[in-house]
């Protein structure tokens, strides 16, 4: 089949489907007599294997380890769990980190006015200690 035809079975992008291929997670596609991109259905298998991973949130370096380790008949489930529990655990960072900004945002919103006022906590959060507004020096006549 050809790379639209791969692409609407896998739900992959044709632009992403080039891309899987150029960094090595898709097999370089078999090319016709013109030159055309070939695909069979282990391709297509492979394709709609790497999207679940990335829906999932595996790096693409956690998704090589795991087609290789899909394609190993005499893999250890172990390495497939130890890979997933080391990502769990990134994601459980990553959600705690989350968490953490967004208590800071919800809070900074709350002390803010919303009104016409120009003072805003939200603003002064972000800026430097030192810092004033551009535009917002006063410029003083020099001589």
């Amino acid at each position: 089949m050809n790379i639209g035809e791969a692409a609407r079975q896998s739900g992959v992008s044709a632009k992403r489907i080039r891309h899987y291929e150029a960094i090595g997670l898709l097999p370089e596609s078999a090319r016709s007599d013109s030159g055309y991109r070939r695909y069979d259905g282990n391709a297509v298998d492979t394709l709609r294997f790497v999207e679940r991973a990335r829906r999932l949130g595996f790096a693409l370096d956690e998704i090589r380890q795991l087609l290789a380790l899909w394609t190993d008949r005499s893999r250890a489930s172990a390495d497939v769990k130890a890979l997933t529990l080391r990502h769990i655990a990134a994601l459980d960072e990553r959600i705690a980190e989350l968490t953490a900004m967004r208590a800071q945002l919800a809070h900074l919103a709350n002390h803010c006015h919303g009104d016409d006022r120009p003072e805003c906590p939200i603003l002064d959060d972000m800026a430097p200690a030192s810092a004033t507004a551009p535009g917002a020096r006063k410029h003083h006549a020099s001589g």
